[in-house]
């Protein structure tokens, strides 16, 4: 089997600070060459990069996340392009569009504390913002969308986009876009979340995805694989084991080679050849 490349991924979140020894330990053991660790507001970003100081495997990336761009700074845009020239190697994300936190959240939800929820078109305006950064300094972009795959086509096809091509992380969107977000130059990562049985129809398109655009992914430590299947982190009596452990990203290659009909050779050399065109 060749080495294993996880295209979206949180290293970085608090849940995770506890283990980063055994992670790295495991990752390393399962040949992990890179990780697109994302991101999601301005507090972050320098947090990554001192990540990727410190860890090899790990590929940068920088972006307001739908869910945060409400509580931007004035100044993000010159902290967004500092922190990419800061790193030839960052790519830009996670951003995108959700329309599920405007309207399908109750206002007491715990995940909205502290968030000024942003309008569907001010979280397009941000996510333009970024997308035409990316495509000046031609990084890479990692898109996150929710109940918002219309939109986000229109957004897509009317701004410029970077010509290295952008990441739909965990596609989740309809079967019919396929053709035309391919078309604009996405690639599509697969995760765990997506064997849950009320994804069936959503898990059916990584069955017919074009090969070469195909990626996998962990969105650790969220997305967590049935605890039958987890990978538990270690360290710790109190652990949470609903945590993704980002070493399950060899579980998500065994499962989409299995719905692909490939073996997890053949799998592994062709997610490395895209995952490297994607993000160099």
């Amino acid at each position: 089997m060749g080495p294993l490349y996880d295209a979206h991924q949180h290293f970085h979140f608090d849940e995770l600070v506890p283990y980063r020894t055994v992670i790295d330990t495991d990752l390393r053991q399962l040949d992990v060459r890179r990780a697109v660790v994302n991101g999601t507001n301005e507090a972050e970003w320098p947090v990554i990069t001192a990540l990727a100081k410190k860890y090899d495997w790990i590929r940068p990336s920088y972006g307001l996340h739908p869910w945060d761009c409400g509580n931007r700074s004035p100044d993000w845009r010159a902290s967004l392009r500092t922190a990419l020239m800061g790193d030839p190697r960052s790519a830009v994300g996670e951003i995108g569009l959700d329309r599920w936190i405007i309207d399908g959240l109750p206002a007491d939800d715990p995940r909205l504390a502290g968030l000024r929820v942003a309008s569907l078109s001010e979280q397009a305006e941000v996510c333009t913002a970024q997308l035409a950064l990316a495509a000046e300094l031609n990084r890479a972009a990692s898109m996150h969308c929710v109940q918002a795959w219309g939109a986000l086509r229109e957004l897509l096809e009317k701004t410029a986009r970077p010509a290295r091509g952008f990441l739909l992380h965990g596609y989740a969107g309809p079967a019919e876009m396929i053709p035309g977000f391919t078309e604009l130059g996405a690639y599509y990562s697969f995760n765990l979340q997506l064997m849950e049985p009320q994804r069936a129809d959503r898990l059916n398109n990584f069955k017919h995805l074009p090969i070469d655009r195909l990626l996998v992914e962990t969105d650790a430590p969220s997305k967590a694989p049935p605890l039958t299947r987890n990978r538990f982190l270690l360290g710790t009596p109190s652990v949470d084991p609903t945590l993704n452990h980002p070493a399950n990203i060899l579980l998500a290659y065994e499962m989409l080679a299995e719905i692909r009909g490939l073996s997890l050779d053949v799998l592994t050399r062709e997610v490395e050849t895209n995952f490297i065109r994607l993000f160099g």
